[in-house]
């Protein structure tokens, strides 16, 4: 008797009911999409780069206070070794700087500044945090992002550096140049300043009816800011070195505060005059050397307009006309090399490096 395989009938599966239509779903007040879009603009600023391995938007910003507590602290006995105090005078130069010099920074006063020209000693680190906080508090400030950048960059560039590592731009001055920039962005009273001067910086502005025969073109008034701001640094250094600042210092018991206040003054001097006067970067060594007068001989006048400026608004200042430049041109004590500046030259005619 043969057997056949009874037929099994298998039940159809019932149908897959249709996807629903997704419905727009509010959080804390936001839809889907635009929460979406939130957390995608919140992953750029999570981009890697190469500062400290993590991400440069959560980098905090960092204060001129914060960071002076920083270098008061560190070990910086190292950079301490290599400061001059003051300029070696012999013979007569000596003699009469003692008898009609300015006096002498009072003892109490001493370890402030140097301080100060130790920081100046203190190359840029890789591997110091606050180090870093500072070049990306600087960036920040002065594009108004809030996202950071790379530590090495054509972005550095466009701020007014000559290359890609800013740190190499720092002869002279060391980390004390960072920080003098870092103090003009971070205080209230200066910023509104160093955004103009930013501002200016990367400008192009038609040439006045009176230079218009003579070129028939637009001057290019740019400039290499950060750069700039380094010769400013140096020449507030060399000042203090001089103890041209001894005089104010004493007065007002600081030292590090006289030298910001007195780089803010010298670039506030050096844009009122590159921008009334309609100046390029042809003209920068001859006016860095005016300043270098002017912070040597005149600083106290120098800090009384710096106050001026800032006791009003800084849109109605700036358009005053300077006053003339001095026709002075002592050269007493060390001669300063301006580097950087005038070298820019031909490479901005070349190639628009700064925006």
């Amino acid at each position: 008797m043969s057997t056949h395989p009874v037929d099994t009938v298998q039940p159809e599966e019932p149908p897959l009911p249709p996807e629903p239509v997704p419905i727009p779903v509010c959080v804390r007040g936001l839809s889907q999409e635009q929460r979406s879009a939130q957390e995608e603009w919140e992953a750029v600023e999570d981009i890697q780069t190469v500062l400290l391995g993590r991400p440069a938007g959560a980098v905090p910003l960092i204060s001129f206070h914060e960071a002076l507590q920083f270098f008061q602290t560190a070990d910086l006995s190292a950079c301490r070794q290599k400061i001059h105090t003051t300029v070696r005078r012999q013979g007569l130069a000596a003699l009469l700087h003692f008898l009609f010099g300015p006096p002498r920074l009072q003892q109490q006063l001493q370890g402030e500044r140097d301080l100060a020209l130790t920081i100046a000693q203190c190359a840029l680190d890789d591997s110091e945090v606050v180090h870093m906080r500072i070049l990306q508090t600087i960036y920040k400030k002065l594009t108004r992002s809030r996202l950071g950048c790379p530590r090495y960059g054509a972005h550095w560039e466009e701020l007014g550096f000559q290359g890609v590592d800013p740190g190499t731009d720092l002869r002279g001055t060391g980390m004390l140049g960072l920080m003098q920039m870092l103090y003009f962005v971070m205080d209230s009273q200066t910023l509104p300043l160093a955004l103009e001067i930013f501002r200016l910086s990367q400008h192009e502005t038609q040439a006045p009816p009176f230079q218009q025969s003579r070129r028939d073109a637009h001057l290019l008034q740019n400039f290499p800011f950060c750069i700039m701001s380094v010769n400013i640094t140096r020449l507030v250094l060399q000042a203090l070195r001089e103890e041209c600042l001894s005089r104010e210092c004493n007065r007002r018991q600081q030292v590090i505060a006289v030298l910001n206040d007195l780089y803010a003054a010298a670039f506030l001097q050096l844009y009122r005059v590159w921008k009334a006067q309609h100046k390029t970067i042809a003209d920068s060594s001859f006016l860095l050397k005016e300043l270098e007068s002017s912070t040597k001989k005149k600083p106290k006048q120098l800090l009384k307009s710096l106050e001026s400026y800032v006791s009003r608004s800084p849109v109605a200042d700036c358009v005053q006309r300077p006053s003339p430049p001095s026709s002075g041109s002592d050269r007493a004590g060390e001669e300063i090399n301006f580097m950087g500046v005038c070298e820019l030259q031909v490479e901005l005619e070349g190639e628009a490096r700064l925006i």
